[in-house]
């Protein structure tokens, strides 16, 4: 067996997120960052679709912000969680989101752990 982590990170995107009026009023920066534990059962061969692409997570979490706007950053980072787990190869994500904006002199954010 050999574990990999592969990494997403500090992807910004606009997005509805927040419970407050001036949250659902426009779309807000925020960062996800990603750390996926990926399980292969030899070290990978040096070809792409050998190993977990991180651009299908990227791609995922793009087309998931742009759906819908989310409450809270706990059901955000459950979500792309549950996109990254999608892949059997993966058996345990770290995800953090990071509101940019609120304050001026600090971010938010949330961090989940999922594993199987």
């Amino acid at each position: 067996m050999a574990d990999y982590t592969v990494l997403l990170d500090g992807l910004e995107v606009t997005m509805g997120l927040g419970i407050h009026p001036e949250e659902r009023a426009a779309p807000q920066r925020v960062t996800l960052h990603v750390a996926m534990t990926c399980r292969y059962d030899a070290p990978p061969e040096d070809r792409i679709d050998a190993v977990v692409d991180y651009d299908f997570l990227r791609t995922s979490i793009r087309k998931l912000v742009e759906s819908r706007h989310f409450e809270l950053q706990e059901t955000l980072c459950d979500e792309v969680a549950a996109l990254a787990l999608a892949d059997e190869r993966v058996i345990k994500v770290i995800v953090r989101s990071m509101k940019l904006d609120i304050y001026p002199d600090a971010r938010i954010g949330c961090e989940i752990v999922r594993a199987r």
